[in-house]
């Protein structure tokens, strides 16, 4: 398992593809982060790290336990890092999935290492204000019909979408990929029972006026 010594705090890459490994490594510890890599999610739940991760990047297919598989044990433990699904076969569904166990974002492959780099930068720059929308949900009487089954998360996405911002825009602003806020904002709908993006809004204004 190799490491680096880094000052950004710790980040998990977990990958069966060696090269993948060492390129994450290299470019997150050259970026000021501590590393931690491993081959599968089979090691990472034996011998995980010895302080809470700032982030964890974990590869949906690998031999043993999958990617999904790992994030509903880590979902099981407690555990409250941020962990973005990277892989080279997404689908949709397969997002929905991560998504729906916790995951913050999905990550198709090919990617820049660049980019990672900023997504999780921008993941965790966007944590405290998460932190303050969940708080200001929490203390909100929901009256809206069936946002009591929405998530923390797609509670978020629904105020800013409702309030006029992009996927782009408020994917920006949470720290997370305008693909993931369309995932968020198909399962919105389905459980609200709003037929598009305009009947969505509408929903939200008529309650507000209410």
């Amino acid at each position: 398992m190799p490491e680096s010594h880094g000052r950004g705090g710790m980040v998990c890459v977990v990958d069966d593809d060696e090269t993948i490994r060492e390129l994450l490594s290299a470019v997150f510890d050259a970026d000021g982060f501590l590393v931690e890599s491993y081959e599968d999610g089979g090691a990472f739940l034996a011998q995980p790290p010895s302080t809470p991760p700032a982030c964890v990047l974990l590869d949906v297919l690998m031999p043993g336990k999958s990617g999904l598989e790992v994030l509903k044990e880590l979902n099981a433990r407690g555990a409250s890092s941020p962990v973005i699904m990277i892989s080279g076969s997404a689908d949709i569904p397969m997002a929905v999935d991560a998504i729906k166990h916790g995951a913050l974002d999905f990550i198709e492959k090919p990617f820049d290492p660049e980019t990672i780099v900023r997504r999780v930068r921008e993941a965790l720059s966007a944590a405290d204000a998460r932190t303050e929308a969940r708080a200001r949900h929490a203390a909100q009487d929901v009256t809206i019909v069936g946002a009591d089954t929405l998530t923390c998360r797609e509670k978020e996405v629904l105020t800013l979408i409702a309030g006029g911002q992009s996927n782009k825009e408020a994917g920006r602003q949470l720290g997370i990929s305008p693909r993931t806020i369309e995932v968020h904002r198909a399962r919105i709908m389905e459980k609200l029972g709003a037929k598009n993006a305009a009947d969505l809004v509408r929903i939200v204004l008529s309650y507000d006026e209410e």
